[in-house]
């Protein structure tokens, strides 16, 4: 028999059982406490209900075999579906590790602990969040402090009229003047800061934002393992 058709019949038996017991445990009574008046009167209801079943099916068979199939089909998508959105934080979590592993400034975060990959360049290329606007930013832990560039000051929505670039810092990538301000809000996958010292390079003195100590300094914990940047947000 062909497996379309084994299927058929596995799933149409199980239909008529559950039919069948569903039938003795209408009346609210099992099997055994069936009188033989009783249980005969109810073999002949379940067996005719049966016969015409059969009769149906018998005439409309190749059509109940593909309603059938069809219906364990989108059973199997539901239940795929169903698990997908069960798991989906371990899904997410998984995938985040995987494209940490293949795209280098992936930012995957498991709890506290974030993971980023080096990039070609040898720099570590952080996607962090700056009151809510997305900053693509480098680590660099020879800045005493989160330094920023126009744009990203700009895209963050802090007040760039204002400011007085009276501060000089020594990055990795030169001397430059900056604006004190402070940050709302850091954020960098998992690990979020609130109140974040930072400053806001001059026009033109700076061309990545920097990830810099006013940052890490609040981590619990943070290294470079090999081509990793594992950073460990503080409870």
């Amino acid at each position: 028999m062909p497996i379309r058709g084994r299927l058929f019949w596995i799933f149409l038996l199980g239909a008529l059982a559950a039919f069948a017991y569903a039938a003795l445990r209408a009346g609210g009574v099992s099997v055994d406490q069936l009188t033989r008046p009783d249980f005969s009167s109810s073999l002949v209801k379940i067996g005719t209900a049966l016969a015409g079943a059969a009769l149906l099916l018998g005439i409309f068979r190749e059509r109940a075999s593909n309603a059938v199939l069809g219906a364990l089909a989108w059973l199997a998508l539901a239940l795929a579906l169903l698990a997908g959105y069960t798991y989906r934080i371990e899904l997410r979590d998984s995938g985040d590790r995987v494209m940490a592993e293949l795209i280098p400034g992936w930012t995957a975060s498991q709890g506290r602990m974030v993971r980023v990959a080096r990039g070609g360049n040898g720099d570590f290329a952080v996607n962090a969040q700056i009151n809510g606007a997305r900053i693509s930013m480098v680590l660099d832990s020879g800045a005493s402090a989160v330094v920023l560039t126009q744009d990203a000051a700009k895209a963050a929505g802090l007040p760039l009229a204002f400011l007085d670039y009276s501060i000089k810092v020594d990055t990795a990538n030169g001397r430059a003047r900056a604006a004190p301000v402070t940050l709302d809000r850091l954020a960098v996958g998992g690990i979020t800061e609130r109140s974040v010292p930072a400053l806001i390079a001059e026009p033109g003195q700076l061309k990545s934002s920097l990830l810099g100590m006013s940052f890490l300094d609040r981590l619990e914990s943070w290294e470079v393992r090999g081509d990793r940047l594992m950073m460990r947000g503080a409870r």
